[in-house]
């Protein structure tokens, strides 16, 4: 008998910063979905996703809350995005020390995208509803267990570092790797 996996539903929010218009809408139904009542108040601090913005430049970026992490980290990397310069931190998802982005205003409490877990469950997470340019998109995918999860996380910090050092760089790297191992 062949042993079963578990099968775990992940939810994800994919971003289309092409179809993002500024417009904040998804800051607005977050914030008012996570007050306390629901809906009784608006305040955007409290939204667990946040629209970078640089309106000069019609650029508009959607970030929504992930892990907490309990130091800063080191990458201080700088992208740019037609002729811009971003930060690294402008783009992360995890509440940190360092800024006071994803953090509950009042308590300071770290904040983390819940997809709008409620009972009932709804189909789609609000700001993917409200969203009316499309630039959010709702995903779902099954996963055979944890290990499948690791496996997506290791392929996405390969590709950085492939696209950081280079390809060669990180082949010639992993070879000497392996050739320490066997020796």
């Amino acid at each position: 008998m062949k042993d079963e996996k578990k099968k775990k539903i992940v939810k994800s929010i994919r971003i289309n910063v092409d179809k993002c218009n500024g417009c904040r809408a998804c800051e607005v139904v977050c914030s008012a979905f996570h007050s306390n009542p629901k809906y009784s108040s608006n305040n955007p601090a409290r939204s667990r996703i946040r629209v970078i913005r640089d309106p000069l430049a019609d650029i508009f970026v959607p970030v929504y809350a992930g892990e907490y992490a309990v130091a800063e980290c080191a990458g201080r990397d700088k992208y740019t995005i037609d002729g811009k310069e971003y930060d690294e931190c402008a783009f992360c998802r995890a509440s940190c020390p360092s800024r006071d982005l994803f953090k509950e205003p009042d308590s300071g409490l770290p904040l983390k995208c819940d997809m709008c877990e409620s009972d009932p469950t709804l189909e789609r997470p609000l700001c993917v509803e409200w969203c009316l340019n499309d630039a959010l998109i709702f995903e779902e995918r099954e996963v055979d267990d944890e290990d499948d999860v690791k496996q997506e996380e290791l392929e996405i910090g390969l590709e950085s570092l492939a696209n950081k050092y280079g390809i060669q760089k990180l082949a010639e790297i992993i070879a000497k790797m392996s050739e320490s191992k066997k020796g």
